[in-house]
């Protein structure tokens, strides 16, 4: 979502690098660029102003005028200024310091992803702080939105409170908070009605609610898909109930990523958690350093670890790599590692957190980033028999037809296939041939094949 003002700032970027030393003219031109590029990112104006005005007043001081590389200078004072903007470094953790059954408050309008929050941070509370969750839904106005609840529950293997027919969201409310001292759960999410547009009666029922089960956290959550209408929304649910934490989801639709920059500066609570996705698994906390990194196209690289460690297989992970270290890597591995490659999500989304990456993924293009190669190879894989996946030296010409009229592709998608594995397994050999000591003192002109230049890809 943030794609567009990452490739303007870059921009900017890229043209006071190129420069030998920088006048206070180019930081006002730089600054005006800045300015434009979150204005069109649909960031509020009064964060714009607030924003370029903090950058404008570092740049031009003399430790960056005078500086060895002063694109870089900016470049640094942008990014300090977009984590302050975002909510200043670190994630703020959802408050649990409270005497169990600890309430959590789920706030927001109609069709913002309340009731799917409440799951996914009920399996988050569930598996990663091991606390027993109940979830209660108090929405007595949308249809079947209790029942919504009770089935996102069972999905994440979450206990949800029984639904009583013709209670009011109070008792409901009060029926959660004894059920939950009564059994020994640990936190109880109370999921509000929502209402198509901010009414009196929402603040007056949330307010009720409020009184009842002095939740230790309100989290409001907002659509990041409604812009600038999602910040209003924040400051009028903060204005009337008073909001300790936001939540924004649809965070990997194409919006303009101005509704995160302004959120804090316009309402003054922090974003807390993002969702980015329908499964239960898909909630991250908000680091805003990290996405300034992004931002600025200096990549996730922690965000990628992180993301690796909760999804990947270690076990399997470290058998594979065993694996290829001595030269004895099948299709079957080759297989098991694009599964373990697609648990991480797209190609594309992988690209976004590594630093630099950003115009390289501009040059190749979405379509050719997140094809569906990963499935075709898959597909074809599946198509041999155990012998052919262990052997691959014995798939000629009439087994390769077989191959290609089994998983749908041509007999030269399955030629590529084979020579890239054949490829990768050459290089695990010299890799293991060689050595850790060997490879550091060749380097990676002792992993090409003989007479190729190591600048020249195979």
């Amino acid at each position: 979502m943030f794609d567009a003002l990452s490739g303007k700032l870059t921009g900017v970027f890229d043209k006071l690098r190129t420069r030998g030393a920088l006048s206070e003219a180019d930081v006002m031109e730089a600054m005006r660029e800045v300015r434009l590029a979150m204005l069109d990112a649909d960031v509020a104006l009064p964060v714009v102003k607030e924003f370029t005005t903090k950058v404008r007043e570092r740049a031009v001081g003399h430790e960056v005028l005078d500086s060895i590389s002063p694109g870089q200078a900016v470049a640094k004072i942008v990014n300090d200024a977009l984590i302050d903007a975002l909510g200043g470094a670190g994630a703020v953790p959802l408050n649990l310091n409270a005497a169990a059954p600890i309430p959590i408050l789920m706030v927001g309008l109609q069709g913002s992803g309340k009731t799917t929050t409440s799951g996914k941070i009920a399996l988050r509370l569930q598996t990663r702080e091991k606390r027993r969750v109940l979830l209660a839904s108090l929405d007595v106005q949308r249809p079947a939105a209790q029942l919504q609840l009770q089935q996102l529950g069972e999905r994440a293997k979450v206990a949800s409170l029984p639904i009583v027919p013709g209670q009011s969201p109070v008792e409901i409310a009060r029926r959660a908070m004894e059920t939950g001292r009564r059994e020994g759960f640990d936190v109880v999410i109370l999921d509000t009605a929502g209402r198509l547009s901010i009414d009196e009666a929402l603040m007056q029922e949330v307010r009720e609610i409020r009184a009842a089960t002095s939740p230790a956290e309100t989290l409001l959550v907002v659509d990041a898909m409604t812009g600038q209408d999602a910040v209003n929304t924040a400051k009028h649910f903060n204005d009337a109930v008073g909001v300790t934490g936001i939540v924004m989801t649809r965070m990997d639709g194409d919006a303009r990523g101005g509704a995160a920059l302004s959120m804090r500066a316009i309402t003054g609570a922090p974003i807390k958690l993002t969702g980015s996705g329908e499964k239960l698994e898909a909630l991250e906390e908000f680091h805003p350093e990290r996405v300034a990194g992004r931002i600025l196209g200096l990549g996730d690289l922690a965000g990628l670890v992180e993301k690796a460690s909760e999804t990947l297989d270690q076990e399997e992970t470290e058998k594979l790599a065993l694996k290829m270290m001595r030269g004895k890597f099948d299709l079957d591995d080759y297989a098991a590692q694009i599964r373990q490659i697609s648990k991480l999500g797209s190609i594309g989304g992988i690209l976004d957190m590594l630093p630099g990456m950003g115009k390289l993924k501009e040059q190749i293009g979405d379509k050719d980033l997140d094809t569906s190669i990963l499935k075709r190879h898959t597909a074809i894989i599946s198509s041999m028999t155990k012998a052919e996946r262990r052997t691959p030296d014995i798939i000629k010409a009439s087994r390769k037809k077989r191959i290609a009229a089994g998983s749908g592709s041509s007999v030269q998608e399955v030629n590529r296939l084979l020579k890239q594995f054949d490829d990768m397994s050459t290089m695990m050999k010299r890799i293991n041939k060689l050595g850790a000591k060997g490879l550091m003192r060749h380097g990676m002109s002792a992993l090409m094949p003989k007479g190729m230049p190591p600048g020249r890809p195979q």
